[in-house]
C-alpha cells in the first residue's frame, strides 16, 4: 500500500496544475492497483474536503459525490471507510463541514459520550456547545 498526500489527490482530481497534475495522474494510474492500493487517510480526506470547498468553491453535493467515487475505487484504500460513509451522511444532511461530521463519527466510534465545541454549526450533529 502507498500513502497518498492531499496535494497528490487534489492534483489528480482537479487537473489544474499541468506539471503536478500529470505527475500525480501518471503515478496513480501506473502504480496503484487492487493488490497495491493507494491509502487515503482520514486526515487526508478532511483536508481534501476543506481544499475543494475553500480553494475551489466546490459545493457540498459535488464533494459528497467525489468522496463516494473515491470509496468505490478499487485502487484506493480509504481509512475507516465505514466511518467515512456515516460522516458523509451527516455532511449531506446538515450544514456542517465534513471534518465536523468526521469528528463526531470518530468520537462515537471511540465510545465518547458526547462531543463539545464552540462551533455553532456542529450543534446540528448533537454536539454540545460550550
Amino acid at each position: 500500500m502507498i500513502a497518498l498526500d492531499t496535494n497528490v489527490v487534489i492534483r489528480y482530481l482537479m487537473q489544474d496544475e499541468p506539471q503536478q497534475s500529470a505527475r500525480a495522474s501518471a503515478f496513480i494510474e501506473q502504480n496503484l492497483s487492487t493488490e497495491n492500493p493507494g491509502n487515503i487517510s482520514l486526515i487526508v480526506l478532511a483536508e481534501i474536503a476543506w481544499v475543494l470547498r475553500s480553494c475551489y468553491g466546490i459545493d457540498r453535493e459535488k464533494i459528497s459525490r467525489t468522496f463516494r467515487a473515491l470509496l468505490e475505487t478499487r485502487q484506493l484504500w480509504i481509512e475507516r471507510a465505514d466511518l467515512v460513509v456515516r460522516a458523509l451522511r451527516r455532511y449531506s444532511d446538515n450544514a456542517v463541514d465534513f471534518s465536523d461530521a468526521l469528528i463526531v463519527e470518530l468520537a462515537r466510534d471511540q465510545g465518547c459520550s458526547e462531543t463539545v465545541s464552540f462551533d455553532r454549526k456542529a450543534s446540528s450533529l448533537g454536539v454540545r456547545m460550550l
